[in-house]
């Protein structure tokens, strides 16, 4: 067999093992009930024939496989987000047909789970229902949304509002959300250089000026904020050595846009160390637990929300 023969073999059975171990990791991810995200690498993507790079990405955009089917003659790609480009190109460059056919209302019912609906109250979840109801009626297609990147008070809004946009002005706006999904699918699908934007980060630290040192051993809550009387907890952390917390209290998605609060028990740290410092605190303590609220707008951003305290003052700011 002539050389770039054995070349060309070698690599029909590195893709037909790649196809195969992928599809075996997507069974067992279905097996113990986890998302079937395949992951592979740029490189094997650039790699592999067509049919390959087909089976990996055809479900970025469910139902059209044929994006990625046109993708494919593009390759090689440098970086992931020149490999999103290129799909959402192909989406930009279809027919009208087929644009409007990736907005249909899916085949089967979307789990709450999966759509992130599950983070709405039962009062809340009949509303959406109605809302989107409606919209489909105006319309003519389903309402898209990258749930991820909001929060219950935002989600309800956003139907809302793009309830009364004109229809072609919310068609571009579907399609904008159609493209943050699929960036986000995108990241979870493939590894390698020029990663796209898809995750934020809250975090925060503590600082005792009473001592002039980091805060440990405070206990630190994360709540958003639906209503004046509504919440619901996102995290809960107790600040480490450094005053930081092990990790961000929230990280590795985007960051639901909301209102949030941080909870600092301000007040057990300083009758855990005043003794010591000789403090004579009251009790009540004039600073018990300190509320921080404030609001995230960008979801792939980093917000850092550090305390700055004493028994009886605190500050903050929007550190980095």
């Amino acid at each position: 067999m002539r050389p770039h023969r054995l070349i060309q073999a070698f690599r029909l059975i590195q893709a037909l093992r790649l196809i195969q171990v992928l599809r075996l990791i997507q069974v067992l991810r279905l097996i113990q009930g986890r998302p079937a995200v395949m992951p592979a690498t740029l490189a094997d993507l650039n790699e592999a024939p067509a049919a390959a790079f087909v089976a990996v990405l055809g479900a970025v955009f469910p139902h059209a496989p044929w994006i990625a089917d046109a993708t494919a003659a593009q390759r090689p790609f440098a970086t992931v987000e020149a490999l999103f480009t290129a799909l959402r190109g192909a989406v930009e460059g279809a027919s009208d047909a087929r644009r409007r056919a990736l907005l249909a209302p899916p085949p089967a019912r979307i789990e709450p789970a999966a759509s992130g609906l599950d983070r709405l109250s039962e009062a809340d979840a009949a509303r959406f229902a109605a809302l989107e109801a409606a919209y489909r009626e105006r319309f003519g297609h389903a309402f898209i949304l990258c749930v991820e990147r909001h929060g219950r008070a935002s989600l309800l809004a956003n139907v809302e509002s793009r309830l009364a946009a004109p229809p072609e002005a919310e068609r571009r706006t579907a399609e904008a959300e159609l493209m943050r999904i699929a960036a986000i699918r995108i990241s979870a699908l493939v590894t390698g250089p020029g990663a796209l934007s898809t995750t934020g980060r809250i975090s925060t630290h503590v600082l005792d000026t009473v001592q002039g040192k980091p805060a440990a051993g405070v206990a630190v809550t994360l709540v958003e904020c639906i209503s004046e009387t509504d919440s619901v907890v996102v995290a809960r952390a107790v600040t480490n050595a450094d005053g930081r917390t092990d990790g961000p209290l929230v990280h590795g998605r985007p960051v639901p846009r909301a209102t949030y609060e941080l909870r600092f028990g301000l007040g057990d740290h300083f009758r855990r160390i005043g003794p010591a410092l000789g403090l004579a605190l009251p009790e009540p303590p004039f600073l018990d637990v300190v509320p921080l609220r404030f609001g995230v707008d960008d979801p792939e951003g980093h917000y850092h929300v550090p305390l700055v305290a004493t028994p009886w003052s605190y500050q903050t700011y929007r550190g980095s």
